[in-house]
Protein backbone atom coordinates (compact mmCIF):
# COMPACT_ATOMS: atom_id res chain seq x y z
CA UNK A 1 0.00 0.00 0.00
CA UNK A 2 2.88 2.40 0.70
CA UNK A 3 5.06 1.58 -2.31
CA UNK A 4 3.64 4.34 -4.59
CA UNK A 5 5.01 6.89 -2.12
CA UNK A 6 8.59 5.62 -2.52
CA UNK A 7 9.03 3.90 -5.89
CA UNK A 8 9.42 5.44 -9.32
CA UNK A 9 6.66 5.02 -11.88
CA UNK A 10 8.75 2.54 -13.89
CA UNK A 11 9.00 0.17 -10.91
CA UNK A 12 5.30 0.53 -10.23
CA UNK A 13 4.58 -0.38 -13.84
CA UNK A 14 6.68 -3.54 -13.47
CA UNK A 15 4.68 -4.36 -10.37
CA UNK A 16 1.39 -3.81 -12.22
CA UNK A 17 2.39 -6.23 -14.98
CA UNK A 18 3.36 -8.71 -12.27
CA UNK A 19 -0.07 -8.30 -10.63
CA UNK A 20 -1.83 -8.96 -13.93
CA UNK A 21 0.35 -12.02 -14.52
CA UNK A 22 -0.42 -13.26 -11.00
CA UNK A 23 -4.18 -13.06 -11.66
CA UNK A 24 -3.82 -15.02 -14.90
CA UNK A 25 -1.47 -17.56 -13.30
CA UNK A 26 -3.93 -18.19 -10.45
CA UNK A 27 -6.59 -19.01 -13.04
CA UNK A 28 -4.29 -21.34 -14.96
CA UNK A 29 -3.27 -22.95 -11.68
CA UNK A 30 -6.92 -23.80 -10.98
CA UNK A 31 -7.17 -25.45 -14.39
CA UNK A 32 -3.82 -27.21 -14.75
CA UNK A 33 -2.55 -27.52 -11.19
CA UNK A 34 -5.80 -28.34 -9.40
CA UNK A 35 -7.88 -30.06 -12.09
CA UNK A 36 -5.03 -31.52 -14.16
CA UNK A 37 -6.07 -30.11 -17.55
CA UNK A 38 -3.19 -29.02 -19.76
CA UNK A 39 -3.89 -25.73 -21.52
CA UNK A 40 -1.70 -23.93 -24.05
CA UNK A 41 -4.38 -21.43 -24.98
CA UNK A 42 -4.20 -19.05 -22.03
CA UNK A 43 -2.91 -16.25 -24.26
CA UNK A 44 -6.10 -16.44 -26.32
CA UNK A 45 -8.31 -15.74 -23.30
CA UNK A 46 -5.99 -12.93 -22.19
CA UNK A 47 -6.51 -11.38 -25.62
CA UNK A 48 -10.29 -11.75 -25.38
CA UNK A 49 -10.28 -9.90 -22.06
CA UNK A 50 -7.98 -7.12 -23.31
CA UNK A 51 -9.75 -6.51 -26.61
CA UNK A 52 -13.15 -7.05 -25.00
CA UNK A 53 -12.55 -4.21 -22.55
CA UNK A 54 -11.19 -1.95 -25.31
CA UNK A 55 -14.24 -2.62 -27.47
CA UNK A 56 -16.88 -2.29 -24.77
CA UNK A 57 -15.42 0.97 -23.38
CA UNK A 58 -13.82 2.54 -26.44
CA UNK A 59 -14.55 4.13 -29.77
CA UNK A 60 -14.96 2.36 -32.14
CA UNK A 61 -16.99 0.24 -29.77
CA UNK A 62 -19.95 0.49 -27.47
CA UNK A 63 -18.58 3.32 -25.33
CA UNK A 64 -19.90 1.86 -22.08
CA UNK A 65 -18.74 2.99 -18.62
CA UNK A 66 -15.34 1.42 -17.92
CA UNK A 67 -16.38 -0.58 -14.80
CA UNK A 68 -19.26 -2.12 -16.75
CA UNK A 69 -16.94 -2.74 -19.70
CA UNK A 70 -14.52 -4.56 -17.37
CA UNK A 71 -17.27 -6.83 -16.05
CA UNK A 72 -18.53 -7.52 -19.57
CA UNK A 73 -15.00 -8.32 -20.76
CA UNK A 74 -14.61 -10.89 -17.97
CA UNK A 75 -18.05 -12.30 -18.80
CA UNK A 76 -17.18 -12.46 -22.50
CA UNK A 77 -14.02 -14.41 -21.70
CA UNK A 78 -16.01 -16.80 -19.54
CA UNK A 79 -18.46 -17.28 -22.41
CA UNK A 80 -15.56 -18.05 -24.76
CA UNK A 81 -14.31 -20.62 -22.26
CA UNK A 82 -17.82 -22.02 -22.01
CA UNK A 83 -17.98 -22.49 -25.78
CA UNK A 84 -14.75 -24.49 -25.60
CA UNK A 85 -15.72 -26.37 -22.42
CA UNK A 86 -17.46 -29.28 -24.21
CA UNK A 87 -14.13 -30.05 -25.85
CA UNK A 88 -12.20 -29.62 -22.60
CA UNK A 89 -14.66 -31.92 -20.86
CA UNK A 90 -13.86 -34.79 -23.22
CA UNK A 91 -10.18 -34.45 -24.18
CA UNK A 92 -7.29 -35.45 -21.93
CA UNK A 93 -3.58 -34.77 -21.64
CA UNK A 94 -1.67 -33.65 -24.69
CA UNK A 95 -4.79 -33.88 -26.88
CA UNK A 96 -6.37 -31.09 -24.84
CA UNK A 97 -3.10 -29.16 -25.03
CA UNK A 98 -3.06 -29.37 -28.83
CA UNK A 99 -6.74 -28.34 -29.00
CA UNK A 100 -6.10 -25.26 -26.84
CA UNK A 101 -2.99 -24.49 -28.91
CA UNK A 102 -5.27 -24.09 -31.91
CA UNK A 103 -7.06 -21.28 -30.07
CA UNK A 104 -3.88 -19.20 -30.00
CA UNK A 105 -3.35 -19.40 -33.77
CA UNK A 106 -7.04 -18.87 -34.49
CA UNK A 107 -7.16 -15.87 -32.17
CA UNK A 108 -4.04 -14.33 -33.71
CA UNK A 109 -5.56 -14.64 -37.18
CA UNK A 110 -8.77 -12.96 -36.02
CA UNK A 111 -6.88 -10.15 -34.25
CA UNK A 112 -4.94 -9.37 -37.42
CA UNK A 113 -7.95 -9.38 -39.75
CA UNK A 114 -10.84 -8.03 -37.66
CA UNK A 115 -9.57 -4.45 -37.99
CA UNK A 116 -12.83 -2.67 -37.05
CA UNK A 117 -12.66 -4.32 -33.62
CA UNK A 118 -8.97 -5.00 -32.98
CA UNK A 119 -7.25 -2.32 -35.09
CA UNK A 120 -5.34 -4.94 -37.05
CA UNK A 121 -1.56 -5.26 -36.85
CA UNK A 122 -1.08 -1.89 -35.13
CA UNK A 123 -3.59 -2.68 -32.39
CA UNK A 124 -5.90 -0.15 -30.79
CA UNK A 125 -5.76 2.30 -27.87
CA UNK A 126 -7.38 1.44 -24.55
CA UNK A 127 -9.67 3.92 -22.80
CA UNK A 128 -8.66 4.63 -19.19
CA UNK A 129 -10.59 3.37 -16.20
CA UNK A 130 -13.03 5.85 -14.65
CA UNK A 131 -15.17 5.23 -11.55
CA UNK A 132 -17.83 7.75 -10.48
CA UNK A 133 -16.07 10.60 -12.25
CA UNK A 134 -12.63 9.70 -10.86
CA UNK A 135 -10.24 8.98 -13.72
CA UNK A 136 -7.24 6.67 -13.37
CA UNK A 137 -5.07 9.07 -15.33
CA UNK A 138 -2.61 11.76 -14.28
CA UNK A 139 -4.60 14.71 -15.59
CA UNK A 140 -8.19 14.81 -14.38
CA UNK A 141 -8.59 15.30 -11.50
CA UNK A 142 -5.15 16.27 -10.19
CA UNK A 143 -4.33 14.30 -7.04
CA UNK A 144 -1.45 14.59 -4.58
CA UNK A 145 -1.20 12.57 -1.36
CA UNK A 146 1.32 13.68 1.30
CA UNK A 147 3.03 15.80 -1.32
CA UNK A 148 3.40 12.90 -3.78
CA UNK A 149 1.58 13.45 -7.11
CA UNK A 150 -0.56 10.45 -8.02
CA UNK A 151 -0.55 9.90 -11.76
CA UNK A 152 -2.00 7.08 -13.81
CA UNK A 153 0.50 4.45 -12.61
CA UNK A 154 0.03 5.25 -8.93
CA UNK A 155 -3.75 5.13 -9.23
CA UNK A 156 -3.72 1.91 -11.22
CA UNK A 157 -1.48 0.39 -8.55
CA UNK A 158 -4.32 0.36 -6.04
CA UNK A 159 -6.78 -0.91 -8.63
CA UNK A 160 -4.37 -3.76 -9.40
CA UNK A 161 -4.00 -4.55 -5.69
CA UNK A 162 -7.78 -4.70 -5.29
CA UNK A 163 -8.25 -6.99 -8.30
CA UNK A 164 -5.39 -9.28 -7.22
CA UNK A 165 -6.73 -9.51 -3.66
CA UNK A 166 -10.21 -10.35 -4.97
CA UNK A 167 -8.81 -13.00 -7.32
CA UNK A 168 -6.65 -14.49 -4.53
CA UNK A 169 -9.53 -14.58 -2.02
CA UNK A 170 -11.93 -16.16 -4.51
CA UNK A 171 -9.46 -18.88 -5.53
CA UNK A 172 -8.56 -19.71 -1.90
CA UNK A 173 -12.22 -20.05 -0.94
CA UNK A 174 -12.89 -22.15 -4.03
CA UNK A 175 -10.08 -24.57 -3.24
CA UNK A 176 -10.98 -24.85 0.45
CA UNK A 177 -14.63 -25.59 -0.27
CA UNK A 178 -16.46 -28.52 -1.78
CA UNK A 179 -15.72 -27.52 -5.42
CA UNK A 180 -11.98 -27.49 -4.70
CA UNK A 181 -12.09 -31.00 -3.22
CA UNK A 182 -14.08 -32.18 -6.23
CA UNK A 183 -11.56 -30.67 -8.66
CA UNK A 184 -8.68 -32.30 -6.80
CA UNK A 185 -10.51 -35.64 -6.92
CA UNK A 186 -10.94 -35.27 -10.69
CA UNK A 187 -7.21 -34.60 -11.04
CA UNK A 188 -6.18 -37.60 -8.94
CA UNK A 189 -8.55 -40.17 -10.47
CA UNK A 190 -11.57 -39.48 -12.64
CA UNK A 191 -12.91 -43.00 -12.09
CA UNK A 192 -12.72 -42.68 -8.31
CA UNK A 193 -14.27 -39.21 -8.47
CA UNK A 194 -17.17 -40.52 -10.57
CA UNK A 195 -17.72 -43.38 -8.11
CA UNK A 196 -17.93 -40.82 -5.30
CA UNK A 197 -20.67 -38.99 -7.19
CA UNK A 198 -18.62 -36.14 -8.70
CA UNK A 199 -19.93 -35.10 -12.15
CA UNK A 200 -16.53 -35.20 -13.85
CA UNK A 201 -17.42 -33.57 -17.17
CA UNK A 202 -19.28 -30.74 -15.46
CA UNK A 203 -16.41 -29.93 -13.13
CA UNK A 204 -13.84 -30.11 -15.91
CA UNK A 205 -15.92 -27.66 -17.95
CA UNK A 206 -16.50 -25.37 -14.97
CA UNK A 207 -12.76 -25.26 -14.25
CA UNK A 208 -12.11 -24.16 -17.82
CA UNK A 209 -14.72 -21.39 -17.59
CA UNK A 210 -13.37 -20.08 -14.27
CA UNK A 211 -9.79 -20.17 -15.56
CA UNK A 212 -10.87 -18.26 -18.67
CA UNK A 213 -12.52 -15.55 -16.56
CA UNK A 214 -9.33 -15.12 -14.55
CA UNK A 215 -7.42 -14.76 -17.82
CA UNK A 216 -9.92 -12.18 -19.07
CA UNK A 217 -9.47 -10.08 -15.92
CA UNK A 218 -5.70 -10.30 -16.28
CA UNK A 219 -5.90 -9.29 -19.96
CA UNK A 220 -8.07 -6.26 -19.15
CA UNK A 221 -5.59 -5.14 -16.47
CA UNK A 222 -2.70 -5.56 -18.93
CA UNK A 223 -4.58 -3.40 -21.42
CA UNK A 224 -5.16 -0.69 -18.81
CA UNK A 225 -1.49 -0.63 -17.82
CA UNK A 226 -0.04 -0.67 -21.35
CA UNK A 227 -2.77 1.69 -22.69
CA UNK A 228 -2.71 -0.14 -26.02
CA UNK A 229 -3.19 -3.73 -27.18
CA UNK A 230 -1.43 -5.34 -30.15
CA UNK A 231 -1.89 -8.87 -31.54
CA UNK A 232 1.77 -9.92 -31.37
CA UNK A 233 1.78 -9.74 -27.57
CA UNK A 234 -0.77 -12.56 -27.26
CA UNK A 235 1.23 -15.32 -28.91
CA UNK A 236 2.29 -18.84 -28.06
CA UNK A 237 5.28 -17.56 -26.06
CA UNK A 238 2.88 -15.89 -23.61
CA UNK A 239 1.06 -19.18 -23.00
CA UNK A 240 4.39 -20.92 -22.38
CA UNK A 241 5.31 -18.15 -19.93
CA UNK A 242 2.16 -18.83 -17.93
CA UNK A 243 2.90 -22.54 -17.80
CA UNK A 244 6.37 -21.66 -16.52
CA UNK A 245 4.80 -19.50 -13.82
CA UNK A 246 2.70 -22.26 -12.30
CA UNK A 247 5.48 -24.86 -12.59
CA UNK A 248 8.02 -22.62 -10.84
CA UNK A 249 5.51 -21.53 -8.22
CA UNK A 250 4.07 -24.98 -7.60
CA UNK A 251 1.10 -26.72 -9.20
CA UNK A 252 -2.14 -26.44 -7.24
CA UNK A 253 -0.99 -23.55 -5.02
CA UNK A 254 -2.56 -20.08 -5.24
CA UNK A 255 0.36 -18.39 -3.52
CA UNK A 256 2.85 -20.38 -5.58
CA UNK A 257 1.19 -19.34 -8.83
CA UNK A 258 1.37 -15.69 -7.78
CA UNK A 259 5.04 -16.00 -6.76
CA UNK A 260 5.94 -17.73 -10.03
CA UNK A 261 4.09 -15.03 -11.97
CA UNK A 262 6.07 -12.28 -10.25
CA UNK A 263 9.34 -14.06 -11.04
CA UNK A 264 8.62 -14.81 -14.70
CA UNK A 265 6.89 -11.53 -15.62
CA UNK A 266 9.12 -9.11 -13.73
CA UNK A 267 12.46 -10.74 -14.59
CA UNK A 268 12.71 -9.54 -18.25
CA UNK A 269 11.57 -6.04 -17.27
CA UNK A 270 14.17 -5.80 -14.50
CA UNK A 271 16.89 -7.13 -16.82
CA UNK A 272 15.88 -4.60 -19.49
CA UNK A 273 16.17 -1.80 -16.94
CA UNK A 274 19.73 -2.79 -15.99
CA UNK A 275 20.84 -4.12 -19.41
CA UNK A 276 23.63 -1.54 -19.70
CA UNK A 277 25.12 -2.70 -16.38
CA UNK A 278 24.90 -6.49 -16.82
CA UNK A 279 27.58 -8.52 -18.66
CA UNK A 280 26.72 -10.35 -21.90
CA UNK A 281 23.38 -8.54 -22.12
CA UNK A 282 22.58 -5.71 -24.49
CA UNK A 283 19.68 -3.30 -24.61
CA UNK A 284 16.64 -4.26 -26.66
CA UNK A 285 17.12 -3.40 -30.34
CA UNK A 286 20.88 -2.95 -30.12
CA UNK A 287 22.87 -4.68 -32.82
CA UNK A 288 25.48 -6.99 -31.31
CA UNK A 289 26.39 -10.53 -30.40
CA UNK A 290 25.08 -10.38 -26.82
CA UNK A 291 21.59 -11.57 -25.91
CA UNK A 292 18.70 -9.21 -25.27
CA UNK A 293 16.75 -8.86 -22.02
CA UNK A 294 13.87 -11.09 -23.14
CA UNK A 295 16.18 -13.91 -24.27
CA UNK A 296 18.28 -13.66 -21.10
CA UNK A 297 15.13 -13.85 -18.95
CA UNK A 298 13.95 -16.97 -20.78
CA UNK A 299 17.33 -18.63 -20.28
CA UNK A 300 17.17 -17.86 -16.56
CA UNK A 301 13.68 -19.08 -15.85
CA UNK A 302 14.23 -22.04 -18.17
CA UNK A 303 17.13 -23.00 -15.91
CA UNK A 304 14.86 -22.37 -12.92
CA UNK A 305 12.28 -24.81 -14.32
CA UNK A 306 14.95 -27.51 -14.71
CA UNK A 307 16.17 -26.98 -11.15
CA UNK A 308 12.61 -27.04 -9.82
CA UNK A 309 11.78 -30.28 -11.63
CA UNK A 310 15.00 -31.97 -10.48
CA UNK A 311 15.31 -30.68 -6.92
CA UNK A 312 11.90 -29.40 -5.84
CA UNK A 313 8.98 -30.79 -7.87
CA UNK A 314 6.57 -28.95 -5.58
CA UNK A 315 7.91 -25.57 -6.73
CA UNK A 316 8.37 -22.55 -4.52
CA UNK A 317 5.28 -23.43 -2.48
CA UNK A 318 6.64 -26.96 -1.95
CA UNK A 319 9.92 -25.54 -0.66
CA UNK A 320 8.01 -23.35 1.76
CA UNK A 321 5.92 -26.27 3.01
CA UNK A 322 9.05 -28.40 3.41
CA UNK A 323 10.67 -25.65 5.47
CA UNK A 324 7.64 -25.41 7.73
CA UNK A 325 7.53 -29.19 8.17
CA UNK A 326 11.23 -29.28 9.05
CA UNK A 327 10.73 -26.68 11.77
CA UNK A 328 7.74 -28.55 13.18
CA UNK A 329 9.43 -32.00 13.08
CA UNK A 330 10.28 -33.51 16.52
CA UNK A 331 13.90 -33.18 17.54
CA UNK A 332 16.05 -36.33 17.17
CA UNK A 333 17.29 -38.26 20.22
CA UNK A 334 20.28 -36.69 21.91
CA UNK A 335 18.96 -33.15 21.57
CA UNK A 336 19.21 -31.29 24.89
CA UNK A 337 15.83 -31.26 26.62
CA UNK A 338 14.60 -28.88 29.35
CA UNK A 339 15.47 -30.02 32.87
CA UNK A 340 12.59 -31.81 34.69
CA UNK A 341 10.58 -29.93 37.28
CA UNK A 342 11.46 -30.59 40.92
CA UNK A 343 8.71 -32.07 43.16
CA UNK A 344 8.46 -28.95 45.31
CA UNK A 345 8.54 -26.57 42.34
CA UNK A 346 5.11 -25.16 41.42
CA UNK A 347 3.89 -26.00 37.95
CA UNK A 348 3.29 -23.08 35.57
CA UNK A 349 -0.17 -22.66 34.26
CA UNK A 350 -0.47 -23.02 30.49
CA UNK A 351 -3.24 -22.03 28.17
Amino acid sequence: MALPFYLEASWLQIGLFAMAAAIGAIGLGLLTGTTGQLSLGHAFFLAVGAYGYAWFAGDPGLGLPPPLALLLAVGLTGAAGGLFSPISGRLRGMYLGVATLALVFLGHHVMLNAEPVTGGFNGRPVPPMEVLGFSFTGADPYLAVLGVPFGATERLWYLGLFLLAAAWWTARNLLRGRPGRALAAVRDSEVAAAVLGVPVARYRSAAFVVSSMYAGLAGALIALVSQTVVPDYFGLALSIDYLAMIVIGGLGSVGGAAAGAVFVSALPLVIARYADQLPLIEEAGAGGNAVGPAEAARYLYGAAIILILLRAPGGLSGLLRAGRAARARPKPPGTPQPSPRKPDEPQERTS
